[in-house]
């Protein structure tokens, strides 16, 4: 009945694989005269989600998850991974072969100044790591008295013989309905940053920056409509974009040639030397600008500014057809969630559905509103245990039937031309213990806290964040993630720089689109999280207010299961904001469903009782 497009659920991980592969490295190393590699989970951008012809560290390792890193030496290798990974690299990984570390507690450049001999020469790809990270991994090796050496051409690439070609997605106009802003004001507004910078040029690495620029979008990386790209915005004369033209067709072409030259990719390096042996002063995304980029320009004799690409922060404030857009987004989104959720609540009982069916089921129906471009991240659907590993991938190895009296845990999202979607909803199977409704009521009262927050222009997510946990913390529990990311429009859906969590340094502006999603995860057994879409807006104006005051608009569309809520543990006010929560999505939605979805929409938007 259902099937998944955008999503797999195949587990590639072959253990087995690994020690040939890691032998064939040595092997290249050896002829290199190296006596180790280091090896980021990552490309030449710094993306969340790379071309398959860049996951050399899943080849290599057989782990497959966002974030790791690897070292391998002659007599031994090591994989990092942080605590999202525990359990997963345990399954996918030779544990013979790799110790496993923890890559915050103990980080690759400590391991290395731990295990180094002197003299040792460790290669690593200057693409793949940026220059704050490479500088890090070069004290390690240096305080071990060894070298990192900067390597031509990647050695996984020369051993991995049947190697992806790099992708050729076609790069299409993200239209003005869309995006709200031409290119040349964009252009305009960044021109300006730089001139508060006070450089003369501006190289981004940053794929997502480039594609907001110029109001481009691709599909070379899965799940964010993304060209990769690289491009050059000096303070005067025209931006070039380095891209394989065989992406382009004429009219494309011609649109992005009315204000930017286009250049092969190979042209970026001999493009940036030439601005350094002018001396020119150059900004390098501290986040996203690879160390290459860094060496180049030094050598060169320029001038390289570290600091935030300024069009991050530009990106991150939504105009008015981003976030109307958004709303209608989130419009047809909350009609197929509704949809879902109903769907689910009449089969779940018969304990005959799974975890993928869920996904394909929600795929499904996001498919069928006719807008779907793609899901803007592999859903996350666990069931009793598994909801509890809070990123979550089932697979056709991990896929559970989704069993009476347990929670049932759905984190997932749609990408449409109009905007980026993600949306969590916990589900009670059958009758849920007295613990789990105190424990999800907790976890509400946080939500509806950052929710119904007010605060002065200036406040950053690291300051709300508390609100989210209060509740949790009054009872001596707590979760292991941030309350929220940032969200970007038909683009990434964990966007910076804004965030909020005890990192999130960066003040929140008005349209700003973040996640608000605080939970709780009770090991072996249940996890549980709520999460809705806010966007930053115009606050109220007391008598007597000195500071401009800031609120959320709540952007997601969907019932929040009432059979979980204890009423008892949640104030008036609480109740209240509930209440009108689920008025507004009934009468949103009310046009949108039909039949048996519309009766179970009308039933799931009562008001909640203290009876």
């Amino acid at each position: 009945m259902f099937e998944a497009r955008f999503q797999t659920f195949d587990d590639d991980a072959n253990p087995g694989a690994a020690r040939p592969r890691i032998t064939a490295l040595r092997n290249e190393l050896k002829k290199r005269g190296l006596d180790g590699f280091v090896l980021p989970r990552a490309d030449a951008h710094q993306n969340e989600y790379v071309a398959p012809s860049e996951e050399r560290l899943a080849w290599l390792s057989g782990f497959t998850g966002s974030a790791g890193f690897l070292v391998v030496l002659a007599d031994k290798a090591a994989l990092f991974v942080d605590g999202r990974y525990t359990l997963q690299v345990k399954e996918q990984v030779d544990g013979g072969l790799f110790s496993i570390e923890h890559l915050v507690d103990s980080p690759p450049h400590k391991w290395l100044e731990d295990h180094l001999t002197a003299g040792a020469k460790i290669g690593y790809d200057s693409w793949l790591h940026t220059a704050d990270g490479a500088e890090r991994l070069a004290k390690g090796c240096t305080n071990a008295g060894a070298t990192l050496v900067p390597v031509e051409g990647n050695p996984v690439d020369t051993v991995w013989t049947d190697r992806p070609e790099p992708p050729l997605a076609p790069i299409i106009l993200h239209d003005m309905r869309f995006s709200g802003e031409a290119p040349a004001d964009k252009l305009k507004r960044t021109r300006a940053e730089i001139a508060k910078a006070k450089i003369d040029a501006l190289a981004i690495s940053d794929a997502h920056n480039i594609a907001w620029l110029f109001n481009i979008r691709g599909s070379d990386v899965a799940h964010t409509p993304l060209p990769l790209s690289f491009a050059i915005v000096p303070a005067e004369g025209r931006p070039v974009i380095y891209l394989d033209g065989r992406k382009l067709t004429n009219s494309v072409r011609d649109n992005i040639e009315t204000l930017a030259d286009i250049r092969d990719p190979s042209d970026f390096i001999r493009d940036l030397e030439k601005l350094g042996n002018q001396k020119r002063s150059i900004r390098i995304d501290q986040a996203t600008g690879a160390e290459i980029v860094n060496r180049v320009i030094v050598e060169a004799g320029g001038n390289v500014s570290r600091g935030p690409d300024p069009v991050t922060a530009l990106k991150a404030v939504k105009n008015k057809a981003e976030i109307e857009g958004t709303r209608a987004a989130h419009l047809r989104d909350g009609a197929a969630m509704v949809r879902f959720l109903a769907w689910f609540d009449r089969e779940a009982p018969s304990g005959k559905i799974t975890e993928i069916d869920a996904v394909e089921a929600l795929e499904s129906f996001r498919r069928e509103t006719g807008q779907l471009k793609d899901v803007s991240f592999p859903s996350i659907s666990g069931s009793g245990p598994n909801g509890a590993i809070v990123h979550y991938r089932v697979t056709q190895k991990t896929n559970r039937r989704i069993a009476s009296g347990e929670l049932f845990l759905i984190d997932s999202g749609g990408q449409y031309e109009d905007g980026t979607t993600d949306i969590t909803r916990t589900i009670a199977v059958g009758i849920p213990s007295a613990d789990i409704r105190r424990h999800f009521t907790l976890v509400l009262r946080g939500h509806i806290a950052i929710a119904t927050a007010i605060f002065p222009d200036g406040v950053s997510g690291a300051q709300l964040d508390t609100l989210a946990r209060q509740f949790l913390w009054q009872q001596g529990l707590d979760f292991d993630h941030g309350t929220g990311h940032g969200v970007g429009s038909y683009l990434s859906v964990h966007e910076g720089p804004a965030r909020i969590s005890k990192l999130g340094t960066v003040p929140l502006k008005r349209g700003m689109i973040l996640s608000n999603e605080p939970g709780y995860y009770k090991t072996g057994r249940y996890g549980i999280r709520i999460e809705n879409l806010i966007l930053v807006s115009a606050g109220p104006s007391p008598v007597g207010a000195e500071k401009s005051l800031n609120e959320f608009e709540t952007l997601t569309l969907a019932p929040i299961d009432r059979r979980l809520i204890d009423p008892a543990l949640m104030t008036e006010s609480e109740i209240a904001w509930l209440d009108a929560y689920h008025t507004r999505v009934a009468t949103t939605l009310t046009a949108l469903v039909h039949g048996p979805d519309l009766e179970w929409l009308k039933q799931a938007t009562r008001p909640l009782s203290r009876n």
